[in-house]
């Protein structure tokens, strides 16, 4: 466990520098999910994500020599930004190494904040290891993004203050990909108020330390798949494991679908822009991954809102589709003047906006005289795609619903 002082130190010492975030009310969560929701929005943190607390803390509490020879992180983006941001306060060269696959909006914010990036690895530990020997070759002084008790204590910080803010909650949910996040803050609350619960949420894709806080041992995975770049973390510290064995109650799973969910949740009815791993916390809360009783506060942090805008635009198109606001059907009809419009004039009449469409007259699977019309409609929930789905049987259309 971190002790309290330490966490109350890197408190005072980022104090000035790191923004103290908002901690609010979440209503539109809150109802869903029938207890009263707090959100952290480390989102809304310089460099947006809750990761340069961590790293300011370790720079700032480094010697200067060390700070003089240069600093170099891995990371798959919020600690490189972090990382940079810090040693560019000190006036410190930093060098970050990401792997290849690290969304652009992260490598070119990194690289804005005067930091040299260079991309290896297909993952996090690829980058890692890569780092590390770099470190050694180069004579940097290695950063590590969570398995470090300064940066644990620095993440610790956010603890502090949602507990300044709201000091009876009942439940503490937290994302976890490496550990050091929930190691700090659990650390915090546990030493504050022991009868709060801390759980951590890993994405399905990348189980280890789940699976790790369970068996109470190290078990890594051989490989790690998951749209939350942030937590898609291989191998397990030994360090964070020990720590969360100490201080942590619980650690769940959420899989892509359930994050891609809490991601449009949030956008739509919070007006927040969150990364796959900022929204593990409210994708548990919103699936119930772990109980919890009507009148319990919680509190989750959105660690950060870093996500790639073609992510983005794929889950809201996803999105739509599954809460049926967005349907595309593969409709025959006689390829002769007139057909189409007839066809549109039955979209107009059960109000379905169409938003695409596209006509196919030489398919080889089509008769001759016949054309394949794709059509995207805007629609408004599962009773109206019904209608429509009635509508064209009842003027004996043949067609296709695509995903």
């Amino acid at each position: 466990m971190i002790p309290l002082q330490n966490i109350i130190e890197a408190k005072k010492r980022i104090s000035g520098i790191v923004n103290k975030t908002p901690f609010a009310y979440a209503p539109a969560l809150s109802h869903i999910s029938g207890a009263e929701i707090y959100i952290k929005k480390e989102n809304l943190q310089l460099t947006g994500a809750f990761k340069i607390r961590g790293a300011y803390n370790k720079i700032a509490a480094l010697g200067e020599t060390e700070r003089s020879r240069g600093v170099i992180a891995a990371s798959a983006g919020n600690h490189a930004q972090g990382v940079a941001y810090s040693a560019r306060e000190f006036d410190a060269k930093a060098v970050i190494v990401m792997p290849e696959a690290t969304p652009l909006l992260k490598v070119t914010g990194t690289k804005s904040l005067g930091a040299e990036v260079i991309l290896h690895g297909d993952n996090f530990d690829e980058a890692f290891a890569f780092a590390v020997n770099y470190a050694k070759e180069h004579n940097l002084t290695f950063i590590h993004p969570f398995e470090d008790s300064e940066v644990m204590a620095g993440q610790g910080t956010i603890a502090l203050e949602m507990l300044d803010d709201i000091s009876s909650l009942d439940i503490v949910v937290v994302p976890i990909g490496g550990g050091g996040l929930i190691s700090g803050v659990a650390s915090a609350v546990k030493q504050i108020d022991p009868k709060i619960r801390v759980i951590g949420v890993g994405a399905k894709g990348a189980p280890a330390l789940r699976n790790s806080f369970n068996a109470k041992k190290i078990i890594n995975s051989n490989a790690v798949r998951t749209i939350a770049d942030g937590i898609a973390v291989r191998d397990v510290s030994a360090y964070a494991l020990e720590t969360m064995l100490e201080c942590v109650d619980e650690v769940v799973l959420v899989d892509d679908e359930e994050i891609a969910s809490a991601i449009l949740f949030l956008l739509e009815r919070q007006k927040l822009v969150v990364e796959g791993a900022g929204a593990a916390g409210v994708a548990a809360i919103m699936h119930q991954k772990f109980p919890f009783f009507p009148k319990d506060k919680i509190g989750t942090i959105l660690s950060g809102g870093n996500i790639d805008v073609q992510m983005l635009s794929v889950i809201i198109e996803k999105g739509l589709v599954k809460s049926a606001r967005k349907m595309t059907l593969m409709i025959t009809l006689v390829d002769k003047p007139g057909a189409l419009m007839k066809l549109t004039d039955i979209f107009k009449e059960i109000n379905a906006n169409i938003v695409k469409i596209d006509y196919d007259r030489v398919s080889t699977t089509l008769e001759f005289g016949d054309a394949n019309i794709t059509i995207t409609l805007e629609t408004k929930g599962k009773d109206h795609q019904d209608s429509i789905r009635k509508k064209l049987a009842e003027a004996k259309y043949g067609f296709e619903e695509l995903l």
